[in-house]
């Protein structure tokens, strides 16, 4: 499993011009699901999201999670996380999850952060094409993986 995380002012996402998932300051998560991926790898990455101190402190420090920071999560799926570019120029997606497991995947991860934190989160909208927008704060963007 594999995130781009950036942290954000605001963060949104839109299905055919219609405004589907959106937060304020927080983290946006692109979100790759690989082949073998399963739910232990769903929980370490939605953990790490919660725990991750990326937001300042009263002393300019990045010493605070989202929780702390009064934050929300943006999780978006992004298949095209796992595209590999080795040969050719046309990335291959052999390495992704199907689509099926990946979308029940996907659910699970936000069921997941709903449940056991107080951390608002919005999502996009599975195997749509999306139009994110989003102002990063910093810039401040990460990369994990499990």
């Amino acid at each position: 499993m594999r995130a781009v995380v950036q942290r954000v002012s605001r963060a949104s996402v839109s299905v055919s011009g219609e405004l589907v998932g959106g937060i304020g300051a927080g983290l946006l998560v692109l979100l790759g699901i690989g082949r073998g991926d399963g739910e232990d790898q769903a929980r370490w990455i939605c953990d790490k999201l919660l725990k991750l101190r990326v937001f300042e402190d009263t002393e300019g420090r990045m010493n605070r999670n989202v929780a702390e920071a009064g934050g929300g999560i943006l999780l978006v799926s992004q298949f095209t996380l796992y595209g590999d570019v080795a040969r050719g120029n046309r990335p291959g997606f052999d390495a992704a999850a199907p689509p099926e497991i990946a979308e029940e995947l996907y659910g699970k991860a936000v069921a997941y952060l709903r449940s056991v934190s107080p951390v608002p989160v919005a999502t996009g909208v599975f195997r749509a094409a999306m139009e994110v927008s989003l102002v990063n704060d910093g810039p401040v963007t990460l990369l994990l993986e499990r």
